[in-house]
């Protein structure tokens, strides 16, 4: 077994270093041209197998059970020589080749998401304790990509900034305006719209743990009159709104959903509203969502290509007024949670265990590196159903921003 995974790795690693320590005690390197580096620990004999036979997930599993170690470096280091040549490599061998057709066929199934099924979905990642988020987020707990328009932003800063670029989008030019935010997270931007904005925002959530934080947030706030929050499904919408906002849900909608969502969209808002979805994509087109991310952080989950959302958006007769690609924006944002994580590492494993704290660790380093070594990206689509909803150019949106930047404390929530 260890002869097979030597060869492969002769093979794999043609970019930076990997120093592998085997279970005999053996100790080989694996190099190519100029890249980083980093040496790992194969405990026993299970972990050879787990990475011959399922590496898709096997390698995350090696490490939260600790069969697989870094060694001298962290799993970051580990990650990105693995996922570098994994960029490299991707598709040259008929088995991956076969493997990736094979979870395209089935990835319908995988993501199929009515909502019963999306509620659960939810339930398994955002109904951890509040107390786990707090230690990594932001104050504001916005878990979804920052926006640095410098690169030097504290995280607090890129958040604020974030809400205040999308708000622009939304060109919230008078208060009491109707909002529609779903998938509302705890609250923040919901809050953030109706007390330097003054609009009246209802946020939605399938997380009771998600609901429960923003209610009291509202209340302690004293925005409980502008600022609803329910646990409602984004298909159960009943009413109308002069904006609608999603940030960080659409990935969990799935594939076979994306005409019903965006057909809500276009029946829910109004003749001149405007609409922001802001959603993590892909630059390589179709793919699928990968296996251990899939079992352990967000089952249901995906994060499509613009070639699989605009159809959908066409078909809703919805308009593409302006679309935005982020890039190495989230990357950042999870450089970030992925060091104050290991700064509060103690206090998360007294919430949980050893075995959580390197589950967590495995999905912020292999996150951080699919949007700096692969394809992943940020994309947000401005849509309206009347060209007319939003002004011809894009100055506005960054007038907005300046205005609200020199006067971060104004209040319009008790306008009108």
């Amino acid at each position: 077994m260890k002869s097979i995974l030597d060869a492969i790795l002769r093979r794999y690693v043609a970019i930076g270093r990997l120093t592998v320590r085997w279970p005999d005690g053996g100790l080989d390197t694996y190099s190519g041209e100029e890249g980083p580096s980093a040496s790992v620990r194969f405990k026993d004999r299970r972990t050879l197998q787990r990475l011959l036979l399922t590496p898709s997930v096997g390698v995350g599993e090696a490490y939260m059970d600790g069969g697989l170690s870094p060694d001298g470096c962290s799993i970051y280091d580990v990650l990105d020589v693995l996922m570098i040549n994994g960029w490299r490599n991707e598709g040259n061998h008929p088995l991956v080749r076969l493997r990736d057709a094979i979870q395209l066929v089935t990835r319908r199934l995988e993501q199929f998401n009515p909502a019963s099924r999306s509620q659960r979905n939810v339930a398994h990642h955002y109904d951890l304790s509040g107390r786990l988020y707090s230690q990594f987020l932001d104050r504001d707990r916005q878990y979804s990509c920052a926006y640095f328009p410098r690169g030097d932003e504290t995280l607090e800063e890129a958040q604020l900034a974030k809400k205040r670029h999308i708000a622009a989008k939304l060109g919230l030019d008078r208060p009491d305006l109707e909002v529609l935010d779903i998938g509302s997270g705890w609250g923040g931007l919901a809050l953030t719209l109706a007390r330097d904005y003054g609009a009246r925002v209802t946020g939605i959530t399938l997380s009771q743990e998600q609901l429960t934080e923003a209610r009291a947030r509202a209340e302690a706030e004293g925005l409980s009159d502008r600022v609803k929050f329910e646990l409602l499904d984004y298909r159960a919408v009943d009413r109308d709104f002069d904006r609608i906002v999603s940030v960080g849900m659409f990935e969990h909608v799935g594939i076979s959903h994306y005409q019903t969502y965006f057909n809500t969209i276009a029946r829910r808002l109004r003749p001149d509203g405007v609409a922001l979805l802001h959603s993590i994509g892909r630059f390589e087109g179709p793919s699928s969502t990968n296996a251990w991310i899939q079992k352990y952080i967000f089952p249901g989950g995906y994060c499509p290509s613009l070639s699989e959302v605009i159809p959908s958006i066409e078909r809703s007769g919805l308009l593409t007024t302006d679309l935005e690609v982020l890039r190495l924006h989230y990357a950042e944002t999870l450089r970030h949670w992925r060091w104050r994580f290991a700064a509060n590492r103690d206090a998360i494993a007294a919430l949980y265990d050893e075995r959580f704290c390197r589950m967590f660790e495995f999905y912020l380093a292999g996150s951080e590196l699919a949007f700096r070594r692969q394809g992943h990206m940020v994309f947000q689509f401005q849509l309206a159903r009347r060209q007319t909803a939003v002004p011809m150019a894009r100055d506005y949106i960054q007038v907005s921003e300046q205005q609200a930047a020199l006067a971060p404390s104004r209040s319009r929530a008790r306008v009108g």
